[in-house]
């Protein structure tokens, strides 16, 4: 998978931190299955060209006769977490998704790709509302796509090589090794965005879709889909999208329940 370039990667991850707030022009945009974002108005358009592109992307997959996923997970430089660490879990994921189900068979359609990114000064809600349009289809039914992948512990514990031994100090190993090599962390590191404690802590206990705002409100963006599909005539329980939850399948009980939102919401001025 092509990988972002260092400047257009910091770009989209500083956005996705900006308070929903700081631009002027922003302005509330709803969502086909009514969920609000605070949007740059400005923005919108580049919006509207990526959501095309990603759909011509979903359409080709499609020709091919696969079934279509979308995975879910941080991204961000947040709460002691690296974006180029997380990129690199998200493409070691999806290959593993994909070689798992057979290539031929299944496309995951990995947000942490290149090609997705916005403008400068959009922050985490202007690429939520992106996301949300592309998951939710043309017709509010999520009809692109058979099934959401999130990423769990055992995914990140996959991709960083961790065995269950001694995982935290593989941790503390891998922060100095990437530091030396990487000017992106060391530069987090500097504004105090990331440490190597708060870096193990976030490998070693907190790696996942649980605490990663874009990935609550794609949790519930799949919840309110099958609701819909399960009240409608056109699909029903047979038809829902199917999901998975760091590697198993999620469980009815879960499945169901909404999660506390992260971009999600109106603007507020």
């Amino acid at each position: 998978m092509p990988k972002l370039i260092p400047i257009a990667r910091a770009a989209i991850f500083a956005a996705l931190l900006a308070p929903a707030g700081a631009q002027a022009g922003r302005v509330t945009e709803c969502t086909a299955i009514n969920i609000c974002y605070c949007v740059e108005q400005d923005i919108k358009p580049a919006i509207d060209a990526n959501i095309s592109k990603i759909r011509q992307q979903i359409a080709e997959q499609k020709s091919y006769g696969k079934a279509i996923g979308y995975m879910s997970l941080p991204i961000s430089t947040v709460g002691g977490a690296y974006s180029g660490i997380n990129l690199k879990v998200a493409a070691e994921t999806k290959d593993k998704v994909e070689k798992r189900f057979g290539v031929k068979s299944v496309w995951i359609l990995n947000p942490g790709g290149s090609g997705f990114s916005l403008p400068s000064g959009a922050n985490g809600a202007d690429y939520m509302l992106q996301w949300t349009r592309v998951l939710e289809g043309p017709n509010g039914n999520g009809e692109d796509f058979d099934f959401f992948y999130f990423v769990g512990p055992a995914d990140f514990a996959s991709a960083l090589g961790l065995t269950g031994e001694g995982d935290m100090e593989k941790i503390d190993d891998l922060f100095d090794r990437r530091y030396l090599a990487d000017q992106g962390l060391r530069d987090a590191v500097a504004q105090g965005k990331v440490s190597k404690p708060t870096f193990r802590n976030y490998y070693g206990l907190r790696a996942s879709i649980a605490f990663s705002y874009g990935s609550h409100d794609e949790w519930n963006i799949l919840r309110l889909l099958n609701d819909r599909r399960r009240g409608g005539t056109q699909f029903g329980v047979a038809n829902q999208i199917a999901s998975f939850y760091d590697g198993h399948a999620t469980p009815p009980s879960a499945a169901e329940q909404g999660v506390s939102t992260g971009y999600v919401g109106r603007c507020n001025f």
